[in-house]
């Protein structure tokens, strides 16, 4: 079956469980005609927040560079881009064009295993709870801007 690991936890169970009622989530995933739900930040990962024209070379960078890439979520309308890291990193991150969004803030999250046109994953989740290396995705960042 597509999106599941080895252990058996797929992408759906595991982005779900980020939401105060899972199952909740997974029928909105399958009932909205746009394939997204509202999930909290804060609980199992936090997300920056990147304008693309940074975002998609630099998850390009990570995803040749790291052998597992944590996820990366695209907002085509809005032009940004989205990586999800480790729940308080938002709290902690300084950068200029950074934004953090974490604990007390919700995100749009499409399914794991279906794109849909306007918000969709350029590095889906695996299922395994990998997420993006924060001094990876600093060090991508700063190339992608000196470059």
């Amino acid at each position: 079956m597509s999106g599941v690991v080895g252990n058996g936890r797929s992408a759906v169970e595991w982005l779900a469980s980020a939401a105060p009622d899972p199952g909740a989530c997974r029928r909105e995933w399958e009932r909205n005609p746009f394939g997204i739900a509202l999930l909290p930040a804060g609980r199992l990962w936090d997300v920056l927040v990147v304008p693309a024209a940074l975002g998609r070379p630099a998850a390009e960078l990570l995803s040749r560079r790291t052998r597992r890439p944590g996820p990366v979520l695209c907002d085509e309308r809005a032009g940004r881009v989205g990586f999800l890291v480790a729940p308080g990193t938002a709290g902690r991150w300084v950068g200029t064009g950074v934004r953090g969004v974490g604990d007390g803030a919700w995100v749009v999250v499409p399914h794991p295993l279906r794109g849909v046109a306007l918000i969709r994953w350029l590095v889906p989740p695996d299922g395994s709870g990998a997420l993006t290396d924060v001094a990876g995705l600093e060090g991508v960042l700063h190339e992608v801007v000196a470059g």
